[in-house]
C-alpha cells in the first residue's frame, strides 16, 4: 500500500496560477474524494500527481514499504512504474481495440507483465460484464461499462495507488451509483489508496473516508465521515462560500 503527500503545490498554465498551496494527503488504503465544481482545479491537480504538469512549486510524495518517493519532477512514465495509475475523465479507451485488447495493453507496462495473466483474470472475475464482451470494441460499450472498462485497465497495471478523475461524467444516475459502489468494493478487497475527483458529492461522500472541497485554486474545507455536516454546508464549501 502507499501514501500519498500533496504539500503546498503551486501549479497552472503559462502566467495563470491554477493551484496556490494545495496540500492533500490520502493515507494508506483510505478512498479520499476530492470535490469542487468544474474549473476550481481538480483536473489541474490530478495532472501534476500524474507527472502531466511540473509544479512551479511544492512537493507531491509516495511513501511506499517505508520508503518516501519523490515525483514532483517524475515523468508520467516513472509514476506509473511506482505504482500509480489513473482512471481518466471520458475514459479515453481504444475505441477500434475490445475490451481484453485494452486490458492486455494496459498489462504490458514493466511492473506488471510477471502478473498480466493474473490481473487479467482477476479484472474479469471482479467485472463479469467485461468477460461477457472480452471480444466486443471498446467504443461499442455502454458509457458505464466503458468506465468498468477504465477502472479494470488502471488495474491491469498492478497499482497501489489510484487516482480517478470524474467517474461521473456522462453517466446516469443509477450507473453512477452502481459505479461508485464497484470503487469502493474494489479499495476494499484490494487495498488500494484511492484519490478521486469529483462534482457528484453525493456519491463521493457515500464512499469517501474524507474528503478535500477545491475552490478558486485552494483547500478550503476538509470532511470527515466521522464528522456530522450538512448537505448545505457541503454545497456552500463547494461553492466557495463555506
Amino acid at each position: 500500500m502507499s501514501r500519498l503527500i500533496v504539500d503546498k503545490v503551486v501549479a497552472g498554465y503559462g502566467a495563470v496560477t491554477v493551484l496556490r498551496d494545495v496540500s492533500v494527503e490520502v493515507g494508506e488504503g483510505q478512498l479520499v474524494a476530492l470535490l469542487g465544481v468544474n474549473g476550481n482545479g481538480k483536473s489541474t491537480l490530478l495532472n501534476c500527481i500524474l507527472g502531466f504538469i511540473k509544479p512551479r512549486s511544492g512537493r507531491i510524495l509516495l511513501e511506499k514499504d517505508g520508503k518516501t518517493i519523490d515525483l514532483t519532477n517524475c515523468s508520467p512514465h516513472e509514476i506509473t512504474n511506482r505504482g500509480v495509475a489513473s482512471v481518466p475523465e471520458g475514459r479515453r479507451l481504444v475505441p477500434n481495440l475490445t475490451v481484453e485488447e485494452n486490458l492486455i495493453l494496459a498489462g504490458g507496462a514493466p511492473r506488471a507483465r510477471d502478473s498480466l495473466r493474473a490481473n487479467l483474470d482477476f479484472c474479469f472475475e471482479t467485472f463479469p460484464v467485461l468477460l461477457e464482451r472480452r471480444r466486443q470494441y471498446a467504443s461499442t460499450l455502454s458509457g458505464g461499462q466503458q468506465q468498468l472498462l477504465a477502472i479494470a485497465r488502471a488495474l491491469m497495471t498492478s497499482p497501489d495507488l489510484i487516482i480517478i478523475d470524474e467517474p461521473s461524467v456522462g453517466l446516469a444516475p443509477i450507473v453512477l451509483d452502481q459505479v461508485i459502489a464497484t470503487i469502493r468494493k474494489l479499495q476494499e478487497l484490494r487495498k488500494l489508496t484511492i484519490l478521486m475527483a469529483e462534482q457528484s458529492f453525493f456519491q463521493a461522500i457515500e464512499v469517501a473516508s474524507r474528503a478535500y472541497v477545491l475552490s478558486h485554486g485552494k483547500i478550503i474545507r476538509e470532511f470527515d465521515r466521522t464528522q456530522s455536516i450538512s448537505i448545505d454546508e457541503i454545497r456552500g464549501a463547494m461553492m466557495g462560500v463555506g
